[in-house]
């Protein structure tokens, strides 16, 4: 194997660079993505650079000398437009054709939009590192924020405008925030932890339409056509995997590239991070994860199965974990916390916000979650199954 082209210049894409480079891969090792920064961390855009306590630079990666250490070829500010898996090359934006002899796609995700009012000033999306200073550079100027979406990312960008002042408004359909995730009983908790820092909530609530004036948001409407003015709207109603650049490929994607159990989509062709869907050995279905440690991980299992070619491969049967900050709170997930399990509290109290919770579904332990309990968390991690 000569030629390595890793797409995506994100933590996965790092990870794998910096795997094959370790795993003894001598070869040339080029890796594409579509902004002009080299890899940097996601999980603080939505927290401290936001909020202004990080510079740009403290979320980069890797500095200039550690990524020259890896001696890559970097195509920064290039997009991978195709890929021939039988010709084995990947197309940029201009025409140019990389050939490979083993491809790793690390692209992640693109926001949801909503089908109506992104060409208005003040509405706005928080995906990539320009994203968040854009976001952080108009919220002191638009004291009416209003978030949409109460997932992960919603809610602790709520968080940390309220954390700044700002007058802030959590809306979803969901009852809770967080319900997909950890469900209702501890979505209401999340809940509680808003509406006491003053955000106000507006849950089980479609948005209908932006209204607009002079090219500028001034306010949301509700599927009961209720207004509520804004200053600022951020969407944050989910992603998508950004494997559309692969549609016709021949390399299979559906929700993400899909792999087999050890990463492969294709000959010579494997996937890791957020853009991977993998029948996961343990729990019998595809799974796609979006967390920052799955990105890492699954970065060093594809590049070690792609190096040891199929023969060799391992599947790769992580358990899930991550984490959200919000306000004084660190709630961390470990296993898996569907909405529909039975949730017991084995450790500390709810009402102390400090507490461990077991998810059980049909008898068995499939996930813990711990609210500013790290260490009580830790020691419940073999009650996972």
């Amino acid at each position: 194997m000569d030629h390595i082209v890793v797409v995506g210049a994100s933590a996965a894409g790092l990870t794998a660079a910096d795997t094959l480079r370790r795993e003894g891969f001598t070869g040339t090792l080029t890796m594409v993505g579509d902004e002009l920064r080299p890899p940097y961390d996601r999980p603080p855009l939505s927290k401290q650079v936001l909020a202004g306590g990080w510079e740009p630079d403290r979320a980069t990666l890797r500095q200039e000398a550690g990524l020259q250490r890896l001696g890559m070829r970097l195509e920064l500010g290039r997009r991978a437009t195709g890929a021939d898996p039988v010709a084995r090359t990947v197309t940029l934006d201009g025409g140019e054709r990389l050939p490979y002899d083993g491809l790793i796609v690390a692209t992640g995700l693109r926001p949801r939009r909503l089908p109506f009012g992104h060409d208005l000033a003040g509405v706005h999306v928080l995906r990539t590192l320009d994203d968040a200073l854009t976001l952080r550079a108009r919220l002191p100027a638009g004291p009416r924020v209003v978030v949409i979406g109460a997932g992960f990312l919603g809610s602790e960008i709520a968080a940390t405008a309220r954390g700044l002042g700002l007058d802030v408004t959590l809306v979803d359909i969901a009852p809770t925030p967080l319900a997909a995730q950890v469900g209702a009983y501890v979505g209401e908790m999340v809940a509680g932890l808003h509406r006491d820092h003053g955000v106000r909530l507006r849950m089980g609530r479609g948005v209908s339409r932006l209204v607009g004036e002079d090219g500028r948001v001034r306010a949301v409407v509700f599927d009961d056509d209720t207004r509520l003015d804004a200053d600022v709207v951020v969407v944050a109603i989910g992603s998508v995997p950004a494997a559309d650049w692969l549609a016709g490929s021949g390399i299979p994607v559906g929700d993400g590239v899909l792999c087999d159990s050890a990463c492969r989509a294709a000959p010579g062709v494997y996937a890791a991070g957020d853009v991977a869907n993998w029948p996961h050995p343990a729990v019998g279905r595809r799974v796609r994860l979006e967390q920052r440690t799955n990105a890492t991980q699954q970065a060093v299992a594809a590049a070690r199965n792609l190096l040891a070619g199929p023969d060799g491969a391992e599947p790769y049967a992580p358990v899930p974990f991550g984490w959200t900050d919000q306000y004084d709170a660190k709630i961390q997930m470990y296993g898996w916390c569907p909405a529909d399990a039975r949730v017991d509290i084995v450790e500390g109290d709810p009402r102390d916000r400090k507490f461990v919770a077991l998810y059980r579904v049909d008898g068995r332990v499939v996930g813990a979650l711990g609210w500013n309990s790290a260490r009580a968390l830790r020691a419940c991690r073999e009650r996972v199954a």
